[in-house]
């Protein structure tokens, strides 16, 4: 797509690349951009089921945002701050409504912590790290991590992790239910690649949905996602035809099989 971000398809599987290794991969304004265009046409794309996020190199799936470009230019954190996906890459990666594996080759630092929370799994290198570097920075969060990160690893460990700025090792992270699993490094893109084969066998409207129904009921109350569930879930299953289930069956069956 450019020379900031680069999107390669496998199949029904696309990788999507942020390509800035001599800046640790930081998300400057045009990767910013070229990431929101890229996720919305990839989201368009009926012949694309999996999207892989992941970063050039062996150093950074992202460092954040590019502190030196906003230590330059005064418009550049308002930008940063805006709820448009074109300048906020956490809205580009949540609104693609198919699964988005974040494959995490390295450092994830605050802004680049968000982006790793904006996808739906992670699957990090044995050498990733996290670090929320908000308070640090003097910059307070705007994409979302303050909420996410307690809701997923505990309030007391996210106000560690986020008042002390200390990074947190791929091992911790797995420990702590902040990553689905670790791989050597060697292996993460084809741990990630087989991942999304799976997944893409299931039909895109269908994974759309489901995910949309994950998402929407994590947003609300336990009591407000159960009714959420009813609804959809009744919904949608009244029209299912028992030739439906009978030919899925058959291929649940011979896929456990083999598992």
């Amino acid at each position: 797509m450019s020379e900031v971000l680069t999107v390669t398809l496998n199949g029904t599987i696309a990788t999507v690349t942020m390509n800035r290794p001599q800046a640790m991969n930081a998300l400057s304004q045009a990767m910013r951009a070229d990431l929101a265009r890229a996720m919305a046409a990839l989201d368009a794309d009926d012949a694309v089921r999996v999207v892989i996020l992941t970063g050039a190199g062996d150093r950074a799936f992202t460092a954040g945002l590019d502190l030196k470009e906003l230590g330059s230019d005064a418009s550049a954190m308002a930008d940063a701050t805006g709820t448009e996906p074109r300048a906020n890459p956490v809205k580009a990666v949540e609104q693609c409504r198919k699964p988005v594996i974040g494959a995490i080759n390295g450092v994830a630092i605050t802004g680049g912590f968000e982006l790793a929370l904006a996808c739906d799994v992670l699957i990090a290198a044995d050498t990733a790290r996290f670090a929320d570097t908000h308070a640090r920075v003097g910059i307070m969060p705007g994409w979302g991590l303050s909420q996410k990160l307690s809701r997923l690893i505990g309030i007391h460990r996210a106000k560690e992790l986020s008042l002390s700025g200390n990074f947190l090792d791929a091992a911790t992270a797995e420990r702590w239910g902040l990553v689905n699993r670790v791989v050597p490094a060697a292996q993460l893109i084809a741990a990630a690649r087989a991942l999304a084969a799976d997944m893409a066998q299931v039909e895109p409207g269908f994974a759309a949905a489901f995910k949309r129904l994950i998402n929407d009921g994590f947003a609300a109350t336990f009591s407000d996602g159960l009714a959420i569930e009813h609804e959809r879930g009744s919904a949608a299953n009244a029209r299912v035809t028992p030739d439906t289930i009978a030919t899925n069956r058959v291929a649940v069956q011979a896929r456990g099989r083999t598992q």
